[in-house]
């Protein structure tokens, strides 16, 4: 009887042990397999996590596992390069989910911190990750390393750049991974960080092996701090990478068209945009400059808000135009500031001429197609009414409005003032602020309507046109046909 009791207690035990371990396995597998790592903060752990409790979600383990030793690869690396020590205070900034940090401290560089907006995919701040929005909580020069691989999408590109400067140490560096792989995105990501100097730049796999993805990481030393670059100086050099983007553009017409109505109309396929070839995400802001925009639905929603690649950018939209009867549609249209104004080499008030043909019945066909003139110079070969506006000076405007960190296209139609205000742009230095150029040159066409007749509204010919864009192009201004 006391045998048979014995065994009993002996099988519950066994039974209550099993259960017990089976219990702490399958708790176990659940916290791996599930959420990444073995314990959160509220559970019982046999071995804490070491103040490393970030709210992360991996869809498995091994894909978590996987992202960690990519990290741990790409900081031996730079250890191995001198970028990087045990001893570095180091900051990974935009890190989503914090593998970055785990693979720094496993490594041996213990003090690193990690920050993020605020996300879907991070619940709340646990340091050694945090939440931060800009500007950051840190003091100057803190950090000897900081590292980022989410700087495609930091949205705020220009106060991103001047916050890393300031927080980083003079003579440390500043590693960043990029999907952006061409030498435009390359040059805008410098001017971003210009506090830095390039120190090395090189392309290596991605963390996604199976994809084969291949980035760009960058290597960069303070120097100094940020400089915050306002206006360009009369004198602009453009640089040898624009030159080579114009010299890469669609070729120009070189025969003058008998229809120009049709040819150059048809030539706008053949456009080679900047944004088609280029990373534009470095850029501080985006701008749409429409010079003698006419009626909204003329080029800004005729072309640029529907066909333009703008890569998702939120571009700021001007539309100069002096012509009266357009002014009432640009109020009820949002997102473009309208500017009343004629653009011109100065600021003085102009005559602005609609043309009215003597054997024309609907005198009020040719408006919006105004030329301007000084008051001065009122006298015109042909019959026309003439307003009287105020023109000031687009460069000078151009550059209190924009700076070289962002990305400038601009839209010239201005009925043959082109060959006035392009030489004042080249000669301000306003010239090196736009990135892509649309310039609709004007010339004694042939008409539509007479064949074998040319206009006299211009005196400039085709030729003419031909040496302006040429010339742009021959300084490094990426221009376009327009028409």
């Amino acid at each position: 009887m006391e045998l048979s009791k014995n065994l009993l207690i002996k099988s519950t035990l066994a039974r209550l042990l099993s259960f017990i371990v089976l219990f702490f396995a399958v708790r176990f597998a659940y916290f791996i397999a599930v959420k990444g790592r073995s314990c959160v903060s509220n559970d019982f752990c046999f071995f804490p996590p070491q103040n490393l409790d970030f709210t992360i979600h991996y869809h498995s383990a091994a894909t978590y596992r996987c992202t960690v030793d990519h990290y741990l690869s790409v900081f031996q690396d730079l250890i191995a390069d001198g970028f990087l020590s045990p001893i570095s205070k180091s900051l990974c900034i935009e890190t989503l989910t914090g593998e970055e940090i785990i693979a720094l401290k496993e490594i041996g560089v213990i003090d690193s911190t990690g920050i993020s907006k605020k996300s879907k995919k991070i619940k709340k701040s646990s340091p050694p990750l945090i939440l931060s929005n800009y500007p950051l909580s840190f003091h100057d020069n803190t950090f000897d390393f900081q590292f980022t691989n989410n700087l495609d999408w930091s949205g705020q590109p220009d106060e991103f750049g001047s916050e890393l400067c300031r927080t980083l140490k003079p003579g440390g560096f500043l590693v960043i991974h990029t999907k952006s792989r061409d030498l435009y995105s390359l040059q805008s990501l410098l001017d971003l960080f210009n506090c830095c100097r390039l120190i090395k730049s090189r392309e290596i796999n991605g963390v996604d092996s199976m994809s084969m993805m291949i980035i760009r990481e960058v290597v960069l030393m303070k120097v100094r701090d940020f400089l915050w670059r306002g206006n360009v100086g009369s004198n602009c050099s453009v640089s040898r990478l624009k030159r080579e983007l114009a010299k890469n553009a669609e070729a120009l017409i070189a025969k003058e068209p008998l229809k120009p109505w049709i040819t150059l109309k048809r030539n706008l396929k053949n456009v080679k945009y900047l944004s088609d070839s280029v990373d534009i995400s470095f850029k501080r802001k985006y701008v749409y400059v429409d010079v003698g925009a006419r009626s909204y639905g003329s080029s800004i929603g005729g072309w640029f808000r529907k066909s333009y690649p703008k890569q998702n950018k939120s571009f700021e939209i001007y539309a100069i135009e002096a012509d009266k009867v357009f002014f009432g549609e640009y109020r009820s249209k949002k997102g473009v500031q309208l500017l009343p104004y004629a653009a011109w080499v100065r600021n003085e008030t102009l005559f602005f001429g609609i043309s009215r043909f003597v054997n024309r019945k609907i005198v009020e066909k040719g408006r919006g197609m105004g030329r301007i003139q000084p008051v001065v110079q009122s006298s015109m070969s042909y019959k026309a009414d003439l307003d009287t506006i105020e023109g000031f000076d687009f460069a000078e405007w151009l550059k209190n409005v924009v700076v070289e960190r962002d990305f400038v296209v601009v839209k010239l139609d201005v009925e043959g003032t082109e060959f006035h205000l392009i030489p004042r742009l080249v000669e301000t230095g306003a010239i090196c602020l736009i990135d892509e150029l649309f310039l609709e040159c004007h010339y004694n066409r042939w008409q539509r309507c007479c064949p074998g007749q040319r206009g006299v509204k211009y005196q400039k010919t085709y030729d003419q046109c031909l040496q302006l864009l040429n010339s742009l192009r021959k300084i490094g201004v990426l221009v376009h046909q327009w028409w």
